[in-house]
């Protein structure tokens, strides 16, 4: 069984002790999001997980929990979002420095092939151009020589309530967003995925896509995978035997993954984010302030039956 650390929520910036908690008691709770009745349990012993997946932008908080991690035996990895954008996009974030500083420190740690460097998503605006970002993506590559081996980006996806979010975060700003993957924007669609491929090779990266329904084939660039099976086998000699996730979008790659985690519960507050919707439900749910809870903001008692790696639908 695989984890996802998660879609959510950025649990190692925020909730890296309630995620500690939850291990050390073994299991959690998966609340649908669509109908908070229906929940689910899942083991969180270390015999029933093949490896987690952590998702972050800050994982600082939880790295003073990686050698427990270690001792208790299980395998990891970080999918590492690290973007350059200001305030405008990203207003909570740790300065960048901080941030690179971060990620080469936890790639000392655990190794840069567990360290998956992700540059999501590439937005196409007023203050961050194609220019921008291929001298972005360039300079930070730098700063991480060595801390890494793969480079995963996807573009801005305009779609649901993360549209309308952005929209209201640059109402007043006079910037525009434009849709990269757009037929009128081809070139600049190609002149970023070569870009970002010549970054790749001239640091030894891996390079590919998220969630991407454009094929950057003809330049060199695959569609990629964040929970990714073969990463995992080649990680850690994990036998598994997952499908595709069919619970993600068609462009999605993912096998699948059991997310901890509650929406709506992530400070970084960025414009672009799909798993926040607005500050005020943001702020309502962290106030309810349950660290005991196997749900992370939900009550979620009763019997319930906890899935481990033998489990059968």
């Amino acid at each position: 069984m695989i984890i996802s650390a998660s879609r959510r929520t950025d649990i190692p910036a925020f909730h890296a002790e309630w995620f500690m908690k939850r291990i050390r008691e073994g299991y959690f709770h998966r609340v649908n999001p669509f109908n908070s009745k229906q929940v689910s349990g899942f083991s969180l012993k270390p015999e029933d997980v093949d490896a987690i997946c952590f998702w972050s932008k800050n994982p600082r908080p939880l790295m003073k929990y990686l050698d427990e991690l270690n001792e208790r035996g299980f395998n990891y990895y970080f999918q590492f979002t690290l973007n350059p954008y200001d305030k405008t996009f990203e207003p909570h974030v740790p300065p960048l420095p901080e941030r690179i500083e971060t990620m080469v420190e936890l790639a000392g740690r655990i190794g840069p092939e567990r360290v998956v460097w992700r540059y999501d998503p590439v937005i196409l605006s007023g203050i961050s151009p194609v220019t921008w970002h291929l001298d972005q993506a360039e300079q930070i590559a730098g700063r991480l020589e060595g801390a890494t081996r793969r480079l995963v980006f996807s573009f801005y996806d305009f779609y649901g309530k993360g549209e309308g979010r952005l929209n209201s975060a640059l109402t007043g700003t006079g910037i525009t967003v434009a849709d990269i993957t757009a037929p009128g924007q081809s070139e600049a669609l190609g002149q970023i995925a070569r870009g970002f491929k010549a970054v790749a090779d001239h640091h030894n990266l891996r390079i590919a896509t998220c969630s991407e329904h454009v094929d950057l084939a003809a330049e060199g660039i695959q569609h990629g995978a964040c929970i990714d099976g073969d990463l995992i086998r080649e990680l850690f000699g994990a036998t598994i035997h997952a499908n595709r996730d069919k619970n993600q979008r068609t462009a999605c790659n993912c096998v699948e993954a059991a997310d901890m985690g509650t929406y709506n519960s992530c400070s970084h507050h960025c414009a672009y984010c799909y798993a926040n919707f607005n500050e005020g439900v943001i702020e309502r749910n962290l106030r309810k302030n349950l660290p005991d809870s196997p749900a992370l903001l939900f009550e979620s008692g009763g019997d319930i039956e906890i899935r481990t790696r033998n489990y059968k639908k």
